[in-house]
């Protein structure tokens, strides 16, 4: 089986392959402060609770965008399966052209997702993935990685009124009944939900603009599944994207 590490900066997702089927999934909070140890432990646990053991995962590949975190992801695959992490980066194949002006500079997330949905669309699409930073990654017909946007996130945009507008109390990020909110709970709902809506919508629309090829629009990420059904732009919701990805980046780096 084959291990994937999606290592962002609010969570770690966990991805177990059999081939190419999605076996299971884990999601625990990115903490700066764990150990490679401590990491090992809660991996080999969330795999027994599946009758899964260590000679069960023959191999592991990481995409990182926290660099504190990279080096003690490459240990706890070490220490739990005795096996070397393939790390997403400079020299991987990925089988894409990286049109950025710095390549270096695209996060390792950015282009796995890339290679995923340009491997399911096989034209030009737009990934407009919800992490702590919302991205828009564009890819052209050609299979080509071209650039996108970063955009602050939904949680990181509401912490912001939470923390700078004293007299507002800390909503959930839910959708509310209404756009026009009657308290200050829904108004507030209104505002983050329905303005990220807004700022997908336009943006997306703008990046098709200038893009001047038809483009399919895929979702993916932790609140992917809230704005999605919002928003105009939007075709469809990809939850194991960024997994899938790792998958295939795996398998193209194969002697």
């Amino acid at each position: 089986m084959l291990l994937t590490i999606d290592v962002g900066n609010t969570n770690i997702v966990y991805g177990l392959f059999d081939g190419q089927r999605l076996l299971h999934q884990f999601r625990v909070e990115s903490s700066r402060g764990k150990t490679a140890d401590e990491y090992a432990v809660v991996i080999r646990q969330l795999l027994a609770m599946h009758d899964i053991g260590p000679g069960d995962v023959h191999a592991a590949i990481l995409a990182s965008v926290v660099p504190a975190l990279t080096e003690p992801m490459v240990e706890l695959v070490k220490r739990a399966f005795d096996k070397d992490a393939m790390v997403v980066g400079p020299g991987i194949r990925t089988g894409m052209s990286i049109l950025y002006e710095n390549p270096r500079e695209v996060g390792a997330d950015r282009i796995v997702n890339a290679v995923a949905a340009f491997e399911k669309v096989k034209g030009g699409v737009i990934v407009v993935d919800f992490g702590t930073a919302t991205t828009f990654d564009c890819i052209t017909p050609k299979g080509e990685y071209l650039g996108g946007v970063i955009a602050p996130g939904v949680q990181i945009s509401a912490d912001a009124l939470f923390t700078r507008a004293a007299k507002l109390p800390r909503v959930e990020i839910a959708r509310p009944p209404k756009v026009v909110g009657r308290n200050t709970l829904h108004s507030m709902q209104s505002g983050i939900v329905y303005g990220y809506v807004g700022l997908v919508d336009g943006l997306v629309e703008r990046l098709k603009e200038e893009l001047g090829y038809p483009c399919s629009v895929l979702a993916t990420g932790g609140l992917a599944r809230l704005i999605a059904p919002l928003s105009k732009t939007i075709e469809e919701v990809e939850d194991e994207l960024t997994l899938v990805g790792l998958r295939l980046l795996y398998e193209r780096n194969q002697v």
